[in-house]
């Protein structure tokens, strides 16, 4: 069996919840919020020439989680109460190694690479830099999921199923089969010491205590953290188009034109984004000429909104759960949340099943 996440990260509650790392948005004040409020907190590593940025993120989490919680408990000797996570294809891993060595967070967290060896390539390096530091790897399919387990041994498997916004590899499945099935075939290979988080189409705490009823360890939630006070948005349109989507499954899509807006997408092939069906996507799919999309979205962006209001041509990426969202909170107050309505659900979930059946005959 996989070891709790309370033997893990000893500072968490459980259910454990983390938010997701996206690049751009998760940021030192969102993952100091999360992992303060019992989970794990996560800044997302963008693509960049240099560490200056990352390292500034990571510094000034550091520095809050030292002077403004004096007493908030660490995952171990020298390491961070945070995570952090890489777009492999994007990132270059002497950098990395470089920051993992200097901050020692928690938690490494890797998605998206050129080849799938490359996660073993980041395994092996990571581990040299902080032993300590926990290696969580992304995937979408059972048969990655057995590759890379038996290959890295990662402490966490985040299965992320194909209602997830941002992007992923496709084709993918939903987490209500692609969590046990995968629990299924770790345990059958020997590998049940291996964790799963759930990762798609998670906002509130019942889809949490679905996942957890599918055998997951965990969840992984990021469009529930786009209307949180501490996320970073670059613009406030942003936010404001997530709180009015609504059917996410309608109102969202999965596809590769999100990425071709600004030119030739820089995204390995196997993998496209779920974002709002926006005007860019809108004139995609009825058969508007790339170069004329382009056009569109570079008048776009342009205004003040950065093209994510008016037409909302630029791409808010969101998942298929986005029509849940509907308030802005702070991070602590939505893990708090989420984990009490989950373990409400559990047990009620439970309980009508005991009542059920006590008077069947």
């Amino acid at each position: 069996m996989a070891p709790s996440p309370k033997q893990q990260y000893p500072w968490t509650a459980t259910p454990l919840i983390a938010n997701a790392a996206m690049a751009g948005f998760a940021g030192p004040s969102l993952a100091v919020a999360v992992s303060k409020a019992g989970g794990i907190g996560f800044i997302g590593a963008l693509p960049a020439k240099d560490t200056s940025l990352l390292d500034s993120q990571l510094t000034t989490a550091k520095l809050s989680l030292a002077s403004t919680y004096p007493d908030f408990q660490t995952s171990g000797p020298g390491l961070m109460p945070i995570g952090v996570g890489y777009l492999l294809f994007a990132s270059k891993l002497d950098d990395a190694v470089e920051i993992v060595k200097k901050h020692k967070p928690a938690v490494v967290w890797f998605a998206c690479p050129k080849v799938n060896k490359d996660f073993e390539t980041w395994t092996k390096a990571v581990r040299g830099a902080s032993e300590k530091s926990k290696i969580w790897i992304q995937v979408a399919s059972v048969s990655v999921a057995l590759e890379v387990a038996k290959s890295c041994s990662p402490d966490i498997l985040i299965m992320q199923g194909s209602d997830a916004g941002g992007h992923g590899p496709c084709p993918g499945a939903g987490i209500v089969s692609l969590v046990p099935e995968t629990r299924d075939a770790l345990n059958e290979a020997g590998l049940g010491e291996v964790g799963i988080f759930a990762a798609g189409g998670i906002v509130d705490g019942r889809g949490a205590a679905a996942a957890l009823a599918c055998g997951a360890n965990g969840v992984v939630m990021g469009t529930r953290f786009l209307a949180s006070t501490e996320v970073d948005v670059p613009a406030e349109d942003y936010r404001t188009v997530v709180l009015s989507a609504k059917d996410g499954g309608v109102s969202t899509a999965r596809a590769t034109v999100f990425d071709e807006l600004a030119g030739k997408s820089f995204w390995p092939g196997q993998y496209d984004g779920r974002a709002v069906a926006g005007a860019s996507y809108r004139d995609s799919v009825g058969g508007v000429e790339i170069q004329v999309i382009r056009k569109r979205y570079a008048e776009a962006v342009k205004e003040s909104h950065k093209g994510f209001g008016g037409e909302e041509r630029a791409p808010v990426w969101a998942g298929s759960g986005v029509g849940l969202v509907n308030e802005v909170k702070g991070a602590g107050e939505i893990v708090q949340e989420v984990r009490d309505t989950a373990k409400v659900c559990l047990e009620k979930a439970a309980k009508s099943y005991c009542d059920a059946s006590s008077i069947m005959p």
